[in-house]
């Protein structure tokens, strides 16, 4: 009966959640996991937990392009960090890639790119965070 029951909780954690959220500290292969709602600073958004680190990308789509909206978050209580170097590479539907930077926003406390056009279709997006001497990479995607 008790295994039965630890069973389950390895099943539900596993499976995927509405909020898409992944956890790619714990292994090479990201896990989906479940968020907590009482989280404050979930935005909505994908969550990838990097370490000490908490990434979250909110998209936002306009009819010519898609303004990105990127989280880079410290410790339990999910502090913006302000002076992080954040590049990212993205694919689009059509399999081009193309190299990102992203710009802090000091009044939204996150960072931000554009990635202009309307092709429709699944995009992935590789991001790399650099803090100080740390680094917190994630992976995201979203449809458009």
């Amino acid at each position: 009966m008790l295994l039965a029951s630890c069973s389950s909780t390895e099943k539900a954690a596993q499976s995927p959640s509405s909020n898409g959220v992944i956890d790619s500290a714990t292994s090479t292969s990201p896990t989906v996991k479940s968020v907590a709602p009482a989280l404050k600073s979930n935005k909505g958004g994908q969550v990838v937990e990097s370490g000490k680190y908490h990434l979250e990308l909110v998209p936002e789509k306009s009819a010519n392009e898609t303004h990105l909206d990127l989280y880079v978050q410290k410790g339990d209580d999910h502090q913006a960090i302000a002076d992080a170097k954040v590049s990212g590479e993205i694919q689009f539907p059509d399999g081009k890639q193309k190299p990102l930077t992203f710009s802090y926003d000091q009044e939204g406390k996150h960072y931000v790119a554009i990635v202009s056009g309307k092709n429709t279709g699944a995009y992935q997006l590789k991001v790399t965070a650099a803090i100080g001497s740390d680094k917190a990479d994630g992976r995201f995607s979203f449809d458009r």
